[in-house]
């Protein structure tokens, strides 16, 4: 079940990196960051509303704990805004790269929040990618101060969403997912008259747009998924790996590459993801051995 669910965590968050690519795409096309929620999360609600809703009916609604699933909403849409406006100061890899700060929060809170234990091994690989994050966001670095400061409010905020996400796990994923679109669509379009613009905005602009709701709600299924399947302080390190995405989308679609210390900050962050994925394959090794 836990390989499963890190397959399930690796394959959304790389889904997630193509909406953070598009939300950059669309804000820095003068499309005010909450116009790009609005459709990222009435897209999301149409998608659960045409293929789940008719299959599930409003079974799907039942939750065990409605202020829990509120109060997941409520982090899911911060992180969204937060982070969009983050992309729209400094580059998609190195965004990216400051949201690393929530696996070494999310272990730090654990213990206390989740009563989860992590191991020695997954302490020395989130303090070991959280050196490498300070060394992405150094002073004198190629990141503006403000969007340093608000990358660290967001991942932050990026923490508590993840810890949230794992006390609904005993929820269907897809109601989750289902509460999280819906709370999010609706006080986005309650706000919609003070913040909406007339768009000036290409094909292929307005159908990147409408896409952002299908990669949300994907992105986010296959994240409730993992966390209903595998302890957060497990599935923490692999948060690492969506540099590679990031980088790779952030060279492609808008040319930047990090700088060679940025680079190195960021080399050092995946070694201790990976560190921490060897030594839980070696444990889960040896604990079969020991059984048999």
């Amino acid at each position: 079940m836990s390989q499963l669910g890190i397959v399930l965590h690796v394959c959304g968050l790389w889904i997630l990196s193509s909406l953070d690519a598009s939300g950059k795409l669309l804000v820095l096309a003068g499309v005010p960051v909450l116009m790009v929620a609005w459709f990222r999360y009435v897209g999301h609600v149409v998608l659960m509303g045409v293929l789940v809703l008719p299959r599930r009916g409003m079974g799907l609604f039942r939750t065990q704990s409605l202020s829990r699933q509120i109060q997941r909403s409520v982090l899911m849409i911060a992180t969204t805004l937060l982070f969009f406006h983050v992309l729209s100061m400094v580059p998609l890899a190195e965004g990216t790269a400051m949201n690393f700060m929530a696996p070494l929060l999310v272990m730090v809170l654990a213990p206390w929040l989740l009563g989860e234990r992590p191991g020695w091994h997954r302490w020395a690989g989130v303090v070991l990618g959280f050196v490498g994050m300070l060394v992405v966001i150094r002073p004198g670095g190629q990141l503006s101060t403000e969007g340093a400061i608000w990358g660290v409010v967001t991942a932050s905020t990026f923490a508590l969403f993840q810890i949230s996400t794992r006390r609904v796990a005993a929820d269907d994923p897809l109601t989750s997912n289902l509460y999280g679109g819906l709370f999010g669509a609706l006080v986005l379009s309650a706000l919609l008259p003070f913040f909406w613009k007339q768009l000036d905005l290409s094909i292929w602009q307005w159908l990147l747009l409408a896409s952002t709701g299908l990669s949300g709600f994907v992105g986010h299924w296959l994240q409730i998924t993992a966390y209903s399947r595998t302890s957060a302080t497990l599935l923490a390190p692999f948060n690492y790996l969506q540099i590679v995405s990031a980088t790779t989308l952030g060279w492609l679609i808008f040319g930047q590459l990090p700088d060679a210390a940025t680079a190195a900050g960021m080399a050092l962050i995946c070694c201790a993801g990976l560190g921490v994925v060897l030594v839980e394959v070696w444990q889960q090794r040896l604990r079969k051995r020991l059984a048999a």
